[in-house]
């Protein structure tokens, strides 16, 4: 069973990894020297779950790096709950907790974290340019409590690889998934090769449009003094978007 996962899981990497480096041209700007572990690495999503091209993007970037075998993504609890976890295991990924990320730091790895959960990875095409954190500051009251840096890594164009017609989060509340799954969307989407569909692309792999995929690591930031953690989130969400919005220009 093991090795099945573990055949699983390596294929699923490679795969990610090559769509987004040949099929959406990857390419990195790094703002600025990535700082040594332990350090807390805050991503946007693009669309999608574990197959989002941002995660992919985000995995390239730690490749290029050097640093990938360092890194624990800290990854909602559905990928367990649908049956995926132990596949989402060996592609170094955790359950989203404090005692995740407790154990991870640790043991002087990096933590990856996409705050914007199911939210921001389901975004209407039309809001694809835009991080929707939802106000969320628990990563940064993270960093603050192990002193680890935050360094905020944006991708931009992946919104551009499908057409999400609406969020879903009116469904989703009526079928009460935000309290049976801790899933607020259920993203309409028209994609490749599923057509338009409910739900589907946020689970199953899809075929991006060969749109470029681009991701810069910015500079670490360091909460100042007296700041609170929902301050100094809101600081990182703003210097995100301000990147994030020159990557779209």
């Amino acid at each position: 069973m093991t090795t099945t996962h573990s055949a699983a899981a390596n294929l699923v990497r490679r795969a990610g990894l090559a769509i987004v480096r040949r099929h959406n041209q990857h390419e990195l700007h790094v703002d600025s020297p990535l700082p040594s572990a332990p350090a807390l690495l805050v991503s946007n999503h693009g669309h999608g779950g574990i197959t989002d091209l941002n995660v992919c993007a985000l995995g390239a970037t730690l490749d290029e790096l050097g640093v990938s075998d360092s890194v624990v993504f800290l990854t909602h609890q559905i990928a367990w709950t649908l049956g995926f976890g132990r596949i989402a295991e060996r592609l170094g990924c955790r359950p989203a907790s404090k005692e995740s990320a407790d154990e991870a730091f640790a043991a002087r790895q990096y933590v990856a974290v996409f705050p914007g959960g199911d939210v921001d990875a389901a975004k209407p095409y039309q809001e694809r340019h835009r991080i929707k954190f939802g106000g969320r500051s628990g990563y940064a009251r993270l960093a603050m409590k192990h002193e680890v840096p935050v360094v905020p890594v944006v991708t931009a164009g992946a919104g551009n690889s499908l057409f999400v017609l609406s969020d879903g989060q009116k469904l989703a509340k009526a079928l009460s998934l935000p309290r049976l799954l801790r899933v607020k969307t259920l993203p309409v989407t028209l994609s490749i090769p599923w057509g338009l569909t409910i739900g589907i692309t946020t689970i199953l792999p899809y075929l991006p449009l060969p749109v470029k995929i681009t991701t810069a690591v910015l500079p670490a930031m360091h909460p100042e003094a007296g700041e609170r953690p929902e301050d100094f989130a809101a600081r990182v969400e703003q210097a995100m978007q301000a990147r994030l919005d020159g990557l779209v220009r």
